[in-house]
């Protein structure tokens, strides 16, 4: 595939041997992206887990302190007792049979899901769907509760999930190219030190064996996970 001039000169800044600081790096991202758009910027960490080992399957979820920059559609599926606080809180929409049965025909077009306890005998009807799109409601994540105003407010603020996949690495969005590189420095951190403080005790050698951050098409920065606040 034929490299373009802008993505020749990108790659040029970026020293592929190095490994540079977290705020290094993040400076050097907004440099380097070539998107028109306000492209996502993502945090690729690999830990030494096997996640195939339940108590390594590292799973969880962070409130970025800068949110994400992108606000998120989010559906509660929940009993008519419910929908007004889910509706107050800002949820975009708001209901259970008639998204079940919508859902049930191909429609997916959220962000997050979330549900209360009493209706997830029927969300299960729909987790073939929902699961392998990373939307179905987990307690874990937060999205499974009776307080559906605080985990919609908590969405909409820059509540992220994250898991770890099966060659143990997270991915995960910490904001927009167009963030200040602190902003984006500081959430890089929020979700680096959640996931220190997730070490599985069975877990052996080298826990964050290697971080890179990249925006949307950009290339690659490799960062040096002792720069980690």
């Amino acid at each position: 595939m034929k490299i373009s001039k802008k993505r020749k000169v990108a790659n040029a800044k970026v020293d592929v041997e190095k490994t540079y600081g977290l705020s290094e790096a993040m400076a050097l991202l907004k440099e380097v992206n070539t998107t028109k758009f306000d492209a996502s910027v993502d945090l690729h960490v690999r830990l030494g887990v096997d996640p195939r080992k339940a108590d390594q399957a590292i799973r969880g979820t962070v409130s970025l302190p800068h949110g994400t920059g992108k606000n998120k559609t989010v559906l509660v599926l929940c009993t008519p007792d419910k929908e007004e606080e889910a509706q107050e809180a800002g949820a975009d929409y708001v209901g259970l049979d008639e998204y079940v049965t919508k859902i049930q025909g191909g429609w997916t077009d959220v962000d997050v899901v979330i549900a209360t306890p009493s209706v997830m005998a029927q969300v299960g009807k729909i987790g073939r769907i929902l699961g392998p799109r990373g939307l179905m409601p987990n307690p874990k994540t937060g999205t499974v509760t009776m307080d559906v105003a605080n985990a919609v407010n908590e969405v909409k603020k820059g509540k992220i999930a994250f898991r770890v996949d099966k060659y143990g690495i997270i991915h995960a969005p910490v904001g927009r190219v167009s963030f200040d590189s602190n902003k984006l420095t500081d959430n890089a951190n929020e979700l680096l030190s959640t996931l220190v403080k997730m070490k599985p005790s069975s877990a052996k050698g080298i826990y964050m064996k290697s971080i890179s951050v990249a925006s949307t098409m950009s290339p690659g920065i490799k960062v040096d996970p002792k720069s980690i606040v």
